[in-house]
C-alpha cells in the first residue's frame, strides 16, 4: 500500500540501486554530497562521524574492496569510489561517552544519501563488510566504530549488473505508517 503525504520528493523517491558505471566522479561531483553530511544535526552539535573516501584508482581500493563480503563485492567493483563511514565513541569536548553516536552519523549517511540522490548519482551502503580489516587497514582507533560503507558512483543501466543483483534492482516497498506509528501506547510486534 503506498501512503501520500505531501512529502519531499527527493526523500519520496530515494532508493539504493546499485548499477554504477565504472566512470569516476569529479571533485564538483562527490564533495556537495559530503557538504550535505557536514550539516547533519547531532547531539550537542558533537558531529562524531567521520568518512574515509577511497576513490577506485586510489591504491588503498583494495584494502576497502577487500574488506567487502563476497556478494557486495560482485556490485561495487564500478563503483568510483568507496566510503567508510565511522562515528568517535566519545564527545570531543568532554572525553565522555557519546551514546547516540550511531544515531548522529546516521542523520550524516541520510544527508548524504539524500544529496547523492538528488544528483542523479548511486549512492548505496552497506553492513556487509568485515570492520576489523579495515581498522587494521586503516589503523583505525578504537575511539572509532566503523558504521557502514558506502559506495558512491555514476548510474548504469540495470543490464550491466550480473543477473544475480539485478532482480533486486528495484525500489523495495515500505512498512505502511501504521505499523512503525502508534500513538499513546507502544503496541509493535
Amino acid at each position: 500500500m503506498v501512503e501520500k503525504h505531501n512529502i519531499s520528493s527527493t526523500i519520496k523517491k530515494r532508493w539504493s540501486p546499485r548499477a554504477m558505471s565504472g566512470e569516476p566522479l569529479s571533485e564538483a561531483e562527490y564533495q556537495p554530497l559530503f557538504e550535505a553530511a557536514r550539516l547533519a544535526p547531532s547531539c550537542f552539535n558533537s558531529q562524531p562521524w567521520r568518512f574515509l573516501m577511497v576513490k577506485k584508482e586510489s591504491k588503498r581500493w583494495e584494502d576497502v574492496y577487500s574488506s567487502l563480503t563476497e556478494y557486495n563485492q560482485g556490485w561495487t567493483k564500478n563503483a568510483a569510489m568507496l566510503v567508510v563511514l565511522t562515528s568517535r565513541l566519545k564527545y570531543e569536548k568532554n572525553d565522555k561517552e557519546a551514546n547516540k553516536h550511531s544515531l548522529d552519523a546516521g542523520a550524516a549517511w541520510e544527508n548524504l544519501a539524500l544529496e547523492g540522490f538528488s544528483r542523479d548519482l548511486v549512492v548505496h551502503a552497506m553492513e556487509g563488510f568485515h570492520p576489523e580489516k579495515l581498522r587494521e587497514s586503516f589503523s583505525i582507533p578504537d575511539l572509532y566504530h566503523i558504521e557502514i560503507v558506502i559506495a558512491i558512483g555514476k548510474p548504469a543501466p540495470v543490464n550491466t549488473l550480473e543477473e544475480k543483483y539485478q532482480v533486486a534492482e528495484k525500489p523495495k516497498e515500505r512498512k505502511p505508517l501504521a505499523e512503525i506509528l502508534n500513538e499513546d501506547e507502544f503496541i509493535f510486534t
